[in-house]
């Protein structure tokens, strides 16, 4: 069973997550860890809770999802999986963070892509990979269809979708994604997007403005 532990992160108050099991692997998504502080709190959780960082998982490339993957990849030697047409995004994160005023250090390079229908394994659970574009054009969804819960990144949140102002953003795309890959899985999924508290695909269905 998968057990799921988030931290907002960065300024951009971004939700990191890590998912961890009985055999004490874990995969981190999307680290925002953005200073020192934000960087011990993550890895204080990981060593309390013995974990094995065995996964590094971004939804997409926007600088608020992956500035913490360098330091990931320094102290658990993992590079990140993501979708190919995200790697634009990836690999502009300095430049983008110097737009924002922020500093940050280049993501390592992938260690595979992620599409439609790859599985990502932590321990004996599976994460189905969707693909979702729309706020990005990689944008990519992680699914448990066991235990009923989707890591969202930035497509779907509690009474709002994904922004599709920023490059590579289209909103028919975005709303496209979520209608055929997200409004068919059953009301009582878990929503855990990248910013802002859960939901449920039921609540979204009923009261989403943007559906």
């Amino acid at each position: 069973m998968i057990n799921i532990k988030s931290f907002t992160f960065g300024p951009f108050q971004e939700n990191t997550y890590v998912l961890y099991n009985e055999t004490n692997e874990c995969a981190i998504v999307d680290p925002g860890c953005y200073d020192d502080d934000e960087r011990r709190e993550l890895e204080k959780f990981i060593s309390e809770k013995k974990l094995s960082a065995k996964l590094l998982l971004n939804t997409h490339g926007h600088i608020d999802h992956i500035v913490g993957n360098k330091f990931v990849f320094e102290k658990y030697g993992l590079q990140p999986l993501i979708n190919a047409n995200d790697l634009p995004a990836l690999n502009s994160l300095e430049t983008i963070a110097k737009l924002y005023g922020l500093n940050a250090e280049a993501s390592p390079e992938p260690a595979g892509n992620l599409n439609e229908g790859d599985v990502v394994k932590i321990g004996h659970s599976a994460l189905e990979v969707l693909f979702t574009p729309g706020h990005s054009p990689g944008s990519v969804c992680f699914v448990s269809h066991s235990q009923k819960f989707i890591i969202g990144g930035d497509v779907l949140f509690y009474g709002s979708i994904g922004r599709t102002d920023l490059p590579g953003g289209n909103h028919q795309i975005l709303i496209n994604s979520i209608t055929t890959k997200l409004m068919v899985l059953a009301d009582d999924f878990s929503v855990y997007s990248g910013h802002g508290p859960v939901t449920t695909i039921g609540f979204e269905r009923n009261n989403n403005p943007f559906l």
